[in-house]
């Protein structure tokens, strides 16, 4: 697959959107449309579901529904309530171990299926487990960590995609796991959103592509052993929120959503996704005034427009509680969700009290039979797809096995693909092999940084680079080509004259969701230690060629204007070397901006560099002094 041109869009502005979008997209959508899935529906199976159905009784079914926390179930409640799936949270581990074996995983997983196998039903179903492997497979000790998505979105490549999501899946199957949670579809429009770096890029185009390439390379058509269940989140429009706050309000027209927001599911679901996980934030049409309120309870967007216009026939998962935000709801009884076309409730801790409210509810006329039959029909259809029926976790080949958990050459190659190159004055990059370098900057050495959240813990945080072994960090890059290297964090009271160049490694500290939302894009205001090396460093005789790792685009203009070279590395994962690939010559930039890079701190402002952007070895530029201004209170 080639390398997708770069298609330019205006945030909000539709018709610039459509302008530059290839011919099959020239005439703006004007209703939903349907969606032709790669995966066909069998009749056979469905005759099969349907006598399954008809045999369980009420609490069985909302058993199926259920999904319970791995460190709040355990194998006799699944027995006992049918339980249809589990999950493992952020920073959730086997018996609570954070350095859990692959065989204290597939224990584990072995002892839910088991458990699924022993109840009293008709028919045994076994159940699912969910695990959010978003940049790799993340709560895993020793697995590979890809660059998160924003890097990815920047290496313009749907074919590495697929390659990663192949083998993001076959690591999770070395669990005993068969269900992902990913990929992540936002079309994100402010930066400061907490999630930025789990989108691939404000061009909802290239969301599409990407989509389409990461479903197809992890989930396929299920006839490989490596093959999981992959989600399509956070459905719908989540990356457009108001001022970028997480969980907030998409004020969106509905032509937006449908055009821009929509986009990364018309790709996921060409391709077959199976599930889709509704999201936290909330709908109201900027064309009506009309407010649908929370995603998780609004029937329009989950039933009438994605099982009805689309043609969705997966099952729709709920995230971590949301229903719990709903009014008159609570996290473990939510009536109008699952009418509103929630199938799987996501209940991790009080899993039991919504059996049993859920139970209730069906009985007293508050959800209807139909609907509940309709929820259960989808998870056993995918159940069967899967090819999960029959299949002990352990009896997959890739169970257990460490190979199976690492691809640090393809992760190499992502890193080295996804670097871009905003400044390289005095062509001061490549650095030579063999010189005497000074590295400078809190990341370095900080595998925890280089990695950010969703990385062994939730936040990504309360983890130390033992925590990460296979894993190289820039500073073991740097050395592995200079060989002559010194390493101050703070460069305090260094001598820089005395080396040939310095190499100042900076940026964000791991963060997830809400707590990565930021007011205001100036960087030095919220990390200053960084400015401060910088300025230790530079203007000493000396070239400065700053990396600078984040979650998202940043405004840093002073950090730029102390650099020579400037480098936006992202959140490169656990290979450390990818960036010295290209710091030192072995390969070129290829990589270019999949978002504007801002010159303010606040949104609204034309961009310093702009989507699509990216200087190489090959095609060189000068950036010269940028003009810095005060951080300010955004609007």
């Amino acid at each position: 697959m080639s390398k997708l041109s770069f298609r330019r869009v205006l945030l909000g502005s539709i018709s610039l959107c459509l302008l530059f979008a290839p011919l099959s997209y020239a005439q703006e959508l004007k209703d939903w449309p349907h969606i032709e899935s790669a995966i066909k529906p069998d009749a056979a199976m469905e005759a099969k579901i349907a006598k399954i159905v008809s045999q369980m009784t009420l609490r069985q079914k909302i058993g199926q529904m259920t999904q319970a926390e791995i460190k709040a179930v355990t194998p006799e409640d699944i027995r006992k309530n049918y339980i249809g799936s589990v999950l493992n949270g952020g920073g959730s581990w086997p018996y609570m171990m954070k350095h859990a074996t692959l065989k204290d995983w597939v224990a584990m997983s072995d002892g839910f299926y088991d458990a699924s196998m022993k109840t009293d039903m008709k028919t045994k179903i076994p159940l699912l487990w969910g695990t959010d492997a978003v940049h790799g497979h993340g709560n895993v000790i020793g697995a590979t960590l890809f660059p998160h998505n924003i890097g990815l979105g920047a290496a313009h490549d749907p074919e590495l995609i697929g390659e990663i999501g192949a083998a993001t899946a076959k690591a999770v199957r070395a669990t005993g796991i068969n269900w992902v949670f990913a990929p992540t579809l936002a079309v994100v429009e402010d930066q400061r959103w907490g999630r930025t770096y789990e989108g691939f890029s404000s061009d909802p185009l290239e969301v599409k592509d990407y989509a389409s390439a990461y479903v197809t390379g992890m989930q396929g058509d299920f006839s490989k052993a490596g093959n999981v269940v992959a989600t399509a989140k956070h459905y719908i429009g989540d990356g457009g929120t108001e001022n970028g706050k997480d969980q907030g309000v998409n004020m969106s027209p509905e032509s937006d959503l449908m055009n821009i927001h929509g986009q990364g599911y018309y790709g996921a679901l060409g391709a077959g996704v199976q599930t889709v996980m509704a999201s936290y934030s909330s709908w109201t049409d900027g064309a009506t005034g009309k407010d649908y309120g929370k995603m998780h309870g609004d029937e329009y967007l989950l039933t009438d427009v994605l099982k009805g216009k689309m043609g969705f026939d997966g099952f729709v998962i709920s995230d971590w509680n949301a229903v719990g935000q709903l009014p008159g709801c609570l996290n473990y009884h939510c009536p109008q969700a699952i009418n509103a076309g929630i199938d799987m409730m996501m209940v991790p801790l009080e899993w039991d009290k919504f059996i049993d409210a859920t139970v209730a509810d069906v009985e007293n006329g508050a959800i209807p039979m139909s609907r509940i039959d309709d929820a259960v029909t989808r998870i056993l259809r995918v159940k069967m797809r899967a090819k999960i029926f029959g299949a002990r976790p352990s009896s997959n080949p890739y169970a257990g096995k460490v190979s199976a958990i690492q691809a640090r050459d393809l992760a190499r190659r992502a890193v080295s693909e996804s670097l871009v190159l905003l400044k390289n004055d005095n062509s001061v990059l490549p650095l030579k092999k063999g010189a005497k370098i000074l590295v400078v900057g809190k990341s370095a050495d900080s595998l925890g940084n280089q990695t950010g959240g969703w990385s062994v813990t939730w936040q990504g945080t309360d983890n130390a680079n033992t925590d990460f072994p296979n894993a190289d960090s820039i500073l073991a890059g740097i050395k592995a080509e200079a060989g002559n290297v010194t390493y101050s964090a703070d460069a305090a009271g260094v001598d820089v004259s005395a080396y040939d160049a310095v190499i100042a490694v900076v940026g964000e500290t791991p963060y997830a969701e809400t707590a990565g939302d930021v007011s205001n894009l100036t960087h030095t205001a919220r990390y200053p230690e960084d400015l401060k090396v910088l300025q230790a460093v530079a203007g000493k005789g000396r070239p400065v060629i700053t990396v600078l790792e984040s979650g998202r685009t940043v405004y840093a203009n002073d950090l730029i204007n102390l650099s020579d070279a400037f480098v936006a590395a992202w959140l490169p994962g656990t290979e450390g070397k990818g960036v010295t690939d290209v710091l030192f010559g072995a390969k070129d930039f290829t990589g270019t901006l999949s978002f504007d890079w801002p010159s303010a701190g606040c949104p609204g402002a034309a961009p310093q560099f702009a989507l699509g952007y990216g200087l190489s070895y090959a095609k060189p530029g000068v950036v010269g002094a940028l003009p810095v201004s005060a951080p300010v209170e955004c609007k």
